[in-house]
């Protein structure tokens, strides 16, 4: 056969590859694309979900993973076949000139459907406040009256029944334990400033009354009875 040997090379390699089926010539492979390819389409790990059980008209952490683009994750909860766990009280903010208190508490780790309000002044019979849906995490209290001592308790239920708080039947409520971490908590109602002004005005006026009637005393027996000294003194002077 004549021709070069580098075309008859050539030549082979053509035959051979068409006797194989299916044969495709070698390319070198993209390493570096595949590993961008594998980056791209790997899926990111679940991070928490946006969730703070102690936030005001906080969503619910079932309806955020639905919402989000990405998956989260939610806090474990108990059964929705057991009544939830008890409510964490947070603060209680006083406002003397009111009247009124706010309540604040953060959810329990249990399926909550609606929270309640239990409130007892000293040893009478706790009132129940208005049923609250399970977004709510403060509520109000009003008509307090000044200088009165509370104890508010924080109840959550759900179709298994409510959780528990500390109750003393017709003597009020009880706080047991810590009450840090508890459902219920003590405070006490501050006087209201205008009390306050009243009653300093009424210190100062019966102070004023005091020191005028002891003038008035001081004068009245210094004119009718006259001074000891000076009568002391006259007597000296005649002898």
């Amino acid at each position: 056969m004549s021709g070069s040997p580098h075309h008859l090379y050539l030549w082979l390699l053509a035959v051979t590859l068409s006797l194989v089926p299916g044969a495709q010539p070698l390319a070198p492979r993209d390493f570096q694309e595949e590993e961008e390819n594998e980056t791209l389409w790997s899926p990111l790990p679940p991070v928490p979900c946006d969730y703070d059980r102690c936030r005001h008209l906080q969503v619910p952490c079932h309806e955020l993973q639905q919402a989000g683009p990405t998956a989260c994750l939610c806090p474990g909860l108990s059964s929705p076949a057991q009544p939830p766990d008890p409510p964490r009280l947070g603060e209680v903010q006083t406002v003397a000139e009111e009247g009124r208190a706010v309540i604040r508490w953060c959810a329990p780790f249990s399926p909550v459907h609606q929270y309640w309000l239990l409130l007892s002044e000293g040893s009478r019979a706790p009132q129940q406040g208005a049923p609250l849906n399970s977004t709510v995490r403060k509520a109000e209290l009003n008509g307090l009256n000044p200088g009165g001592a509370y104890v508010v308790c924080v109840v959550a239920s759900n179709d298994a029944g409510e959780s528990t708080v500390p109750k003393a039947g017709r003597e009020g409520l009880e706080v047991a334990g810590d009450p840090a971490f508890g459902p219920c908590g003590r405070f006490t109602m501050p006087p209201r400033p205008l009390t306050l002004i009243h009653a300093a005005v009424g210190v100062g006026t019966a102070l004023a009354l005091l020191s005028c009637s002891a003038l008035v005393w001081h004068f009245y027996l210094r004119q009718h009875c006259g001074c000891p000294r000076r009568g002391a003194i006259q007597a000296q002077q005649r002898l």
